[in-house]
């Protein structure tokens, strides 16, 4: 069979590093939204806007809802998109922190921080998204590794090395003598 008549079919295949990044980042948001529920006060009050208790305790729940969603489904693909848009008014949030509140270096740190993890969550949405795309697999079954027909092949390494059995030659020497210098 030719390349030209080989059988190609069609079929989605799973992104397992995109997979194995979801998890990872569904760790990260339970971490920071555990943080955000136990401790809002301090984190509101370190980006200067201390008003905003309330607000960072529901992101903070957002946070652990899609992180769970992220290590208990089978489609992580929609808990993904989640934190992409939750990510978005996170980053809305910070801008009006850096502009009106009191400790705008620190909000722009933060913004920095959340950027950082905005693009991670962004690669890996596309990651998933990949999954939703038919892929060709091509037959290779009726291969076998060699280059002609393994009948063929039988002794053929025997009949054409040049490797020579060299364990009765001495060269000038005697086994086990040492060469001084």
């Amino acid at each position: 069979m030719t390349a030209k008549e080989r059988t190609v079919k069609q079929e989605y295949r799973r992104n397992h590093s995109a997979r194995k990044m979801a998890r990872r980042l569904g760790w990260v948001s339970i971490g920071l939204g555990v943080a955000e529920l136990l401790m809002p006060g301090p984190i509101a009050r370190t980006l200067g806007i201390p008003a905003a208790r309330g607000f960072i305790r529901l992101c903070g729940l957002r946070e652990v809802v899609t992180g769970v969603g992220l290590l208990k489904s089978e489609q992580p693909k929609p808990w993904m998109t989640a934190r992409v848009a939750g990510d978005a008014l996170d980053l809305t949030r910070l801008s009006g922190a850096i502009l009106v509140g009191n400790k705008p270096e620190h909000a722009m740190l933060a913004t920095a921080a959340i950027a950082g993890v905005t693009s991670m969550d962004m690669a890996c949405a596309k990651g998933l998204d990949e999954e939703n795309h038919l892929v060709p697999v091509y037959d290779y079954s009726d291969r076998s590794g060699f280059p002609r027909k393994p009948e063929k092949m039988r002794g053929l390494a025997q009949e054409s090395s040049s490797i020579r059995d060299t364990s009765t030659q001495v060269t000038g020497k005697e086994v086990g003598q040492r060469e001084t210098r």
